[in-house]
């Protein structure tokens, strides 16, 4: 009898920790999620897998950090497998497609441009050492302050601005060397 009631427990702990999960960091979750894949249907399946994985992992969470920053590795991880996937590289999301009939010819050049050079920014970033990639993404994608990126990365504040730093001067130098 005993055992039953720890497992209970146990259960009843992992649920509110998955509640506070999805109810005080779902919206962090998804838009670091939409920020990797930049797209709304992606980033809600992505979300919703992330919570499955934190869910599944909550008997490894050690509480050496904080549930926030457990929380938003994982989303990290997923998002990246996700890029680096198969399923990712072959098929075409076709919502992504733009309805040239209704866009005029001159507004065509300039979509096109401008989703090029998102790709190449985005391509960039993705290059770039994790180390800086994650910072990057905090602050220039879900435009974080540096406060808030201390508190989920629970990096020093002089750590953070040298990343922030060489970070933009290695996308510097990507893109230029890209432009070329």
């Amino acid at each position: 009898m005993g055992e039953l009631a720890v497992e209970s427990l146990d259960t009843t702990y992992e649920e509110v920790l998955l509640d506070e999960i999805m109810n005080k960091y779902g919206q962090l979750i998804w838009r670091l999620v939409y920020s990797y894949v930049r797209n709304q249907a992606i980033a809600d399946d992505l979300t919703q897998e992330v919570y499955v994985k934190c869910y599944k992992s909550l008997h490894t969470f050690r509480h050496q950090s904080k549930l926030k920053t457990w929380v938003w590795t994982i989303a990290a991880n997923h998002c990246k497998d996700y890029l680096k996937s198969a399923y990712h590289r072959k098929v075409l999301i076709t919502d992504q497609l733009p309805a040239f009939s209704q866009i005029a010819t001159n507004d065509v050049e300039d979509i096109v441009v401008a989703k090029e050079m998102g790709e190449k920014l985005d391509a960039a970033v993705r290059k770039l050492p994790e180390i800086y990639q994650d910072i990057i993404m905090l602050h220039f994608y879900e435009e974080r302050s540096l406060k808030e990126i201390e508190a989920i990365t629970e990096l020093n504040m002089n750590t953070i601005k040298t990343r922030i730093r060489r970070g933009k001067d290695m996308l510097k130098q990507e893109l230029a060397s890209s432009l070329v």
